[in-house]
């Protein structure tokens, strides 16, 4: 990311979206950043997933949005 000037959101979406794909596989991921950022990309239907922050609620998805 740091080399590439790319954001966080944007490294998973390569990651899940490309480069998984390009060889014919189906994931998903979780990262978080140094500024605490959080990206939760997947290319399959649904990939069970959850976080919270301090200061906030949870956030729990299973599905697409």
């Amino acid at each position: 990311m740091e080399y590439k000037s790319i954001s966080l959101e944007e490294a998973c979406n390569r990651a899940i979206n490309v480069k998984l794909k390009n060889i014919n596989g189906e994931g998903g991921l979780i990262a978080i950043d140094k500024d605490n950022n959080i990206s939760m990309s997947f290319n399959s239907e649904g990939m069970y997933r959850a976080f919270i922050k301090s200061g906030s609620g949870a956030e729990i998805k299973i599905y697409k949005e």
